[in-house]
């Protein structure tokens, strides 16, 4: 009986411990930036408030006996507790190439160059009738069961990365309010030297195919851009360019909008001094269904800001933004913002 109990236990014993998985890699990063925001609206009330963006997140990795490195993470977010548990599944595989599975997002937004603008957190708030873009990435869409496929480095040519997304229904209900259905975008970007000029080109294409009840919408969302970016020693200057349709939208019964964007950006590393310059115009003809209205909307943003290093991971931010809009070919919320403040990053 002894014996018996013996073996019982040791089999237990290798039964429990075979079946305990090790743990994956956890690594946490995020940043706390706080300050404060001195708004000026052209025609209303000067306004001061405290602005903070605070984002902690959980990356989570592990590698197969193969080589190919399994990863995931999540995100605790902002002052209200938001959190952004959505992120799916990253599969990295040994020849440079990776697999993004569930909420993968858009492989032409992937694709955007960067165009620098103020650090700061300051912006001067528009109606929410005015809905002309200023991002180069405005017409992208996707749903939550949808993959990315991204290339290895030196696809097909030194220099060049590229990528390949699609998602799939939803499977949610048919409302009147439109929603997307499905989407597949291509996107691609390209590095090379110029003597001492490394030169970036980015760009991608978009197409959503969305519903809704009663009257479907006349123009899903999609579009292209495209931008380029140089980069000489401390130097980077960056242009972009996007043209592109949005559907789903909510202002005074339109429910669709064409638009294009044009932004340009200058940033200059000094020492521990960067400053940052940018401006963004954007142009939306929004209308109801099949319709159009003949007066666009309109957005014009210049942006600065002059940022210090203070330590390691601390920076001291000082920005400014001005803004003039109009929505529906009539003057609306322009005016101007400063911002003064820190980021730690860790």
């Amino acid at each position: 009986m002894k014996k018996e109990l013996l073996m019982g236990t040791a089999l237990v014993s290798t039964l429990g411990a075979a079946s305990v998985a090790e743990a994956v890699t956890a690594t946490m990063s995020g940043n706390h930036q706080t300050g404060m925001e001195f708004d000026s609206p052209t025609g209303g009330t000067d306004t001061n408030s405290q602005q903070n963006d605070n984002n902690f997140t959980v990356s989570l990795s592990e590698t197969t006996d193969g080589g190919m490195t399994i990863s995931s993470s999540f995100k605790v977010m902002d002052e209200n507790t938001k959190e952004d548990y959505d992120a799916g599944f990253t599969l990295a595989f040994t020849d440079g190439s990776k697999l993004d599975l569930l909420n993968a997002g858009n492989a032409s937004g992937s694709h955007a160059v960067s165009i620098p603008g103020s650090a700061g957190a300051e912006g001067v708030a528009t109606t929410s009738t005015m809905v002309a873009p200023t991002g180069l990435d405005f017409m992208t869409g996707s749903t939550a069961f949808g993959l990315e496929y991204h290339t290895a480095a030196d696809f097909f040519a030194d220099g060049l990365k590229a990528s390949i997304s699609a998602s799939t229904d939803s499977g949610a209900a048919i409302t009147a309010t439109y929603r997307s259905d499905s989407h597949v975008a291509i996107g691609a970007t390209y590095v090379t030297d110029l003597g001492d000029t490394a030169v970036t080109i980015g760009g991608g294409y978009s197409e959503v195919e969305g519903s809704k009840t009663s009257t479907p919408a006349n123009d899903d969302t999609g579009g292209f851009h495209v931008g380029l970016s140089a980069v000489t020693g401390d130097l980077t200057v960056a242009v972009g360019f996007a043209d592109g349709s949005v559907a789903g939208v909510s202002d005074n019964g339109s429910d669709e909008y064409t638009a294009e964007v044009v932004k340009a950006g200058v940033k200059y590393v000094s020492g521990d001094l960067t400053f940052n310059v940018g401006v963004a115009s954007g142009e939306a003809d929004d209308h109801a269904i099949g319709g159009d209205d003949g007066a666009d909307d309109s957005k014009d943003v210049t942006s600065a800001s002059v940022s210090y290093a203070v330590a390691a991971g601390v920076t001291a931010i000082l920005g400014y933004t001005d803004v003039e809009s109009s929505d529906e070919g009539v003057s609306s919320d322009d005016g101007s913002a400063w911002y003064i403040g820190a980021n730690m990053t860790f």
